[in-house]
């Protein structure tokens, strides 16, 4: 049996199975990128950008194939998936747009005298290791940059989204990209090992569980290569006051929702003050309760299955351990009774430090809702984590929100408004959320020689 199967999780079916690479496709797959390398990276910039907005384009012109493909991947409804292609064509064409000037040389002002300059150039092959919760998007961020600046890419992807992989591959050489320049691999984890371990690979980008993230500085680490690590989040949504309630619900449930729940900057935990604690988990309930799991094809579905049978049942056994330690379902808890990874949408409160729902990531449709007496408390309470990625502040007074804001050990902060991503926002954490910084002008500046040409002074 191979790692990389189409299983559909609305169904629980092995739909298709693509064959793992063998050890010599993964030799030559190195052979190859290496080879490419050196002409990818003599190609001017204005020709790298041409080719990376035909990407954009051909992402654009082949949405609804592609969001059909993840819906059967990994559940995301149609709507959703069309959404995050067209985050992933702004991506590529923010990079076509700005790259060259992102890559611009850096003058100094030497104090010895002299004149000297700080120039950007491509460092070598790359291995992307990408996980399955948005299967075009995680590629995106890492590839756009990456292309933009000459480096060649081996691309891992999640084992069960094969065809979507496959999909990018195919819009990359339709797009004009060199032979060889992005190569999808269907690699083991071991065999990944054995590519971060190669001298022809120089670095190592991974999206995905603080498990693998481990795994996979443990191997760069010893080999001298580096890495960017976006890993797990249990955003804190703190609630300090509120001139207009509904908004600030709506918020919560869309940061909580999107994707099913299955997003590492999703907020996750709800903190909300004493004064607006009540009402706020009455509309919060209500909302979350409204929301009907179903079938990712059909129109009016409001969020799809988990991504796995697997997921399910450790969202799951999360819930219970809860339950059992004295935590209150305020709405969900349960599988939805149908075939598929279905869960419901759930609200935990009074959930305690000694509960795993407390410590460990959510990832599904399920919240966690917390009262705290004052914004000391909560901002205490937001910290008390292992991870630190991302969060939201909600206050009527901006000011108040931002010094809160200052005082999150985060790496992004959202006021008055849901989490997202956006390609010219960095994106990235803190703690064990990982290391590195994605999009914006700070993503491309992590796999880049900055190389100091200085010249002295005429005599």
């Amino acid at each position: 049996m191979s790692d990389y199967q189409v299983v559909n999780p609305s169904t629980g079916e092995v739909e298709k199975e693509y064959p793992t690479a063998t050890d010599a496709e993964v030799q030559d797959a190195l052979a190859r990128t290496h080879a490419a390398y050196g002409q990818w990276r003599t190609t001017s910039k204005d020709e790298r950008a041409a080719v990376l907005h035909r990407v954009a384009d051909l992402y654009d012109e082949r949405a609804d194939e592609l969001a059909a493909i993840i819906a059967r991947e990994m559940g995301k409804p149609l709507r959703e998936g069309k959404g995050e292609l067209t985050l992933v064509a702004s991506i590529f064409r923010y990079y076509a747009d700005q790259g060259p000037g992102l890559l611009a040389d850096t003058p100094l002002d030497p104090a010895m005298g002299g004149s000297a300059l700080v120039r950007k150039e491509p460092v070598g092959p790359l291995l992307g290791i990408m996980p399955w919760n948005f299967p075009y998007y995680q590629v995106a961020r890492f590839a756009a940059p990456n292309l933009m600046i000459g480096n060649t890419i081996l691309l891992k992807h999640a084992p069960q989204c094969p065809e979507s992989a496959l999909a990018i591959d195919q819009i990359f050489a339709d797009a004009g990209l060199p032979a060889d320049a992005y190569i999808n691999l269907f690699a083991t984890n071991e065999q990944s090992a054995d590519i971060i371990a190669d001298p022809r690979v120089v670095g190592v980008s991974v999206t995905g569980s603080e498990r693998a993230g481990s795994a996979v500085a443990e191997v760069a680490g010893r080999h001298l290569k580096k890495v960017v690590l976006e890993l797990g989040g249990s955003d804190p949504f703190i609630l300090l006051d509120a001139d207009d309630l509904g908004a600030a619900v709506k918020s919560a449930v869309r940061g909580r929702m999107g994707n099913a729940g299955q997003a590492c900057n999703g907020a996750k935990r709800m903190i909300i003050v004493d004064e607006l604690y009540d009402d706020f988990v009455e509309h919060f309930t209500a909302a979350m309760a409204k929301l009907a799991p179903g079938d990712p094809f059909e129109d009016g579905t409001g969020f799809g299955p988990l991504s796995s049978e697997g997921a399910a049942q450790n969202l799951l056994e999360q819930l219970d351990d809860a339950v059992a330690k004295g935590a209150t379902v305020r709405t969900g808890g349960k599988r939805v009774d149908r075939p598929g990874a279905f869960v419901e949408a759930t609200v935990l409160t009074d959930v305690t430090p000694d509960m795993r729902a407390f410590r460990e990531e959510l990832f599904g449709p399920a919240a966690v809702v917390y009262r705290v007496a004052d914004v000391e408390e909560a901002v205490a309470l937001a910290n008390d984590s292992a991870f630190g990625l991302g969060g939201v502040v909600w206050s009527a007074d901006t000011e108040k929100a931002q010094q809160v804001a200052d005082r999150l050990d985060t790496g992004m902060v959202w006021i008055n408004s849901a989490q997202g991503s956006f390609a010219d926002l960095p994106f990235g954490g803190t703690k064990r959320s990982g290391v590195g910084r994605e999009l914006g002008a700070y993503g491309i500046d992590e796999f880049v020689n900055k190389k100091l040409i200085y010249t002295p002074a005429a005599r």
